[in-house]
């Protein structure tokens, strides 16, 4: 019998012989040069060509505006050892420019950075520029001041008035790509039009002004793809070969790839259609009320193998997910039913071998990585190690004050928007996040009803007396939008004035994906109360900046969200309120309120991921150290934890800020705990 280390020898010996047989005799797929240009990345007699050498892409979405900037490297050495040759990302339009002409790329935004650390890291890039780019994704990457403009856009097709601003949205962000074009010397090897536009419409003369676009600013040599389902019906509508873009496919793990790449093969030109599944689920994304999505940690590996193995090409998506920090996350609709809404979680774990929180010690990372090293063009890195993570423990929480006590403070007066019938928030400038609405109604004796036809996406309704204190509300109830069938029942007040009547609305996410995409959040309907409408509203947009300076200042520079997800209050705040956070009246109810704790860390090594445990609070959102990392809601679940990355840590006093919009936790503790759970109460929001 020949030894192991011996037939391993021989084998690679053999595979090295043929190999130069096989170029040699001119048997290669791949012309040694390609237009005269040594570096260069090419399509030819379906493969993929970099360089004159046939390239099989193994590659993995990661998306650098899902993980803090200071993880990139850690994220990216765990996709490297995973055996990954190739990093995709989408760019969301809406980081960049969160409001008109005002462009950012910085801190987490810094794409730029982003590519350079990837290239410096040995990978390429597969660069989806969008406009639209789904992606659980607020408005699927659009900025939602789109939905402010009128007439009203028609998004994803050639209505002049998109098209005009794409065209200003890429003028700035294709001249920073350019440079990093693999032929230029960077790790660009494909820039991705649209995204499973196949799904959506069929207006070809859109995909083929982005791919004009797009050549415009980059240059003719480029390799520019399209993605859409691997079905006749989704390929007839998004492919568009007669421009030279190649069409990739995305499937699951249990969909036959061979006849996929069938499929793919009829919508590209002859030859020039190498196997590629540009999105091969590794998981699944998961909407709040709903069981985390899992995939099977051997099925999904054979699967990638049966790709591989005929020399097919894959990314995986996703290799790592990551978080949907501040108010980023996207939802979904049922096909034919815009108001079956379904918000996504914070955590976008997706089930991806590369954990939320960079984990790889599990099944799916292990078997991925065992299947991948046959195919690899070089020894794959050592296993990663582990990541630390801490259990800060309890951490006791005051109540600060509720969003009636310090309107003032909440809504800037000079933002108040007066209209005779209340607008979306878009048109008032709220991007995201929540918009107080206000009205009065002329009492009667007994009940009354309050109906609203259209909200987007959950009201709190409550009322008070015209004349006097309106700092403590009467909580009325809940209208959402997956949920509303019955008029709200108003109890009689018997005030001397007429009723004051607010309804807070929160926007949890934008619709990313399907026919529902053009989705404007707030109150979209008249307001009825007893079947009569109510005029003369003013709409009150909450931005959590407005209530001065308490926390630390630096961070928000390092991860520039928009305006509305920045929170920050003054210590003690007497010369505002008083003793208010003292005399406050406690009591269980409804009404929002921030509260506020703090919790040191000794030294430096032990700054540590955390997680905090939301188990027993109800619906809010959450900010450690001016950082907003995403919703919680518990109630609904399954997420029980929101994900705190180290670096949003600091060495001695940590600030702890929590919005809740119903009742707090009545001991008003959090605890801090060193790993995930995604275990929380399963309330579904839609009836099976």
């Amino acid at each position: 019998m020949i030894p192991g280390s011996i037939f391993n020898a021989i084998s690679l010996s053999l595979v090295v012989f043929f190999t130069f047989l096989y170029y040699s005799s001119g048997s290669s797929p791949c012309s040694p040069t390609h237009q005269g240009n040594a570096r260069q990345f090419w399509i030819e007699n379906d493969r993929f060509c970099k360089d004159g050498v046939p390239f099989q892409i193994i590659g993995g979405d990661m998306h650098y505006f899902r993980i803090v900037p200071e993880y990139w490297k850690d994220r990216l050495l765990r996709a490297k050892a995973l055996g990954l040759n190739t990093i995709q990302t989408y760019v969301p339009w809406n980081i960049h420019e969160p409001q008109p002409e005002k462009y950012s790329f910085n801190g987490i935004a810094d794409l730029e950075a982003y590519i350079q650390l990837v290239h410096e890291l040995g990978f390429l890039i597969m660069l989806r520029a969008g406009p639209y780019i789904c992606g659980e994704w607020d408005l699927g990457g659009f900025p939602a001041w789109l939905l402010s403009i009128e007439p009203a856009l028609e998004l994803r097709s050639s209505d002049s008035t998109y098209l005009s601003l794409v065209e200003r949205w890429w003028g700035v962000l294709l001249p920073k790509i350019r440079p990093l074009l693999y032929q230029n010397g960077g790790p660009i090897i494909m820039i991705q039009v649209e995204n499973e536009y196949g799904s959506f419409g069929s207006d070809k003369n859109y995909l083929q002004y982005l791919a004009k676009l797009a050549r415009r600013h980059l240059g003719d040599e480029l390799v520019l793809y399209t993605t859409d389902g691997a079905g006749d019906a989704t390929l007839t509508n998004g492919a568009i070969p007669e421009e030279g873009v190649y069409a990739a496919v995305d499937f699951d793990t249990w969909s036959n790839s061979s006849s996929a790449f069938e499929i793919q093969k009829k919508y590209n030109f002859p030859r020039k259609s190498p196997p590629l599944s540009s999105e091969f689920y590794t998981g699944w994304l998961t909407h709040w009320g709903e069981k985390l999505a899992t995939t099977n940690a051997s099925s999904t590996a054979a699967a990638l193998g049966n790709i591989l193995s005929k020399d097919g090409s894959a990314v995986l998506y996703m290799a790592h997910g990551g978080t949907n920090f501040g108010l980023f996350s996207g939802a979904n609709t049922d096909s034919n039913d815009e108001s079956a809404y379904k918000p996504d979680l914070t955590s976008y774990d997706y089930d991806a071998p590369i954990k939320e929180y960079g984990d790889v010690n599990n099944p799916k990372y292990k078997e991925l990585r065992r299947v991948i090293r046959k195919y690899a063009a070089a020894p794959l890195p050592s296993f990663p190690s582990s990541i630390a993570t801490e259990a800060y423990g309890i951490v006791k929480l005051n109540k600060m004050f509720s969003l009636f006590e310090v309107l003032y403070l909440f809504s800037n007066p000079t933002k108040t928007v007066e209209s005779e019938n209340p607008i979306p928030m878009e048109s008032a400038g709220q991007i995201y996040g929540f918009m107080l609405y206000e009205s009065e109604y002329e009492q009667k004796k007994g009940n009354s009803t309050v109906s609203i036809s259209k909200i987007h996406d959950r009201a709190q309704v409550f009322i008070s007396c015209s004349e006097g204190d309106k700092s403590n509300p009467r909580f009325v109830g809940v209208i959402e939008r997956w949920n509303n069938k019955d008029p709200l029942s108003v109890p009689y007040l018997g005030c001397p004035s007429n009723i004051t009547l607010f309804i807070l609305v929160e926007n949890m996410g934008r619709v990313n994906y399907g026919k529902y995409i053009y989705d404007r959040k707030g109150i979209l309907s008249t307001v009825q109360v007893d079947n009569l409408t109510l005029h003369r509203w003013k709409m009150h947009p909450i931005q959590f900046d407005y209530i001065s300076n308490l926390s630390k200042n630096g961070l928000m520079k390092k991860y520039p969200y928009p305006i509305e997800e920045k929170i920050s209050l003054r210590r003690g705040f007497k010369n505002h309120i008083g003793n208010m956070r003292y005399r406050h009246r406690e009591q269980k109810s409804n009404t929002p309120a921030l509260y506020k704790g703090h919790f040191n860390i000794n030294s430096t090594s032990m700054l540590k991921d955390t997680f905090i445990s939301f188990r027993g609070w109800n619906k809010g959102i959450a900010f450690v150290n001016n950082f907003n990392i995403g919703r919680f809601w518990p109630k609904v679940g399954p997420q029980c934890t929101l994900y705190v990355p180290a670096p949003i840590l600091e060495q001695g006093e940590n600030t702890l800020v929590i919005f809740e919009l119903e009742s707090a936790k009545p001991d008003h503790t959090i605890n801090f705990v060193s790993a995930p759970d995604f275990s929380c109460n399963l309330n579904m929001l839609h009836e099976k």
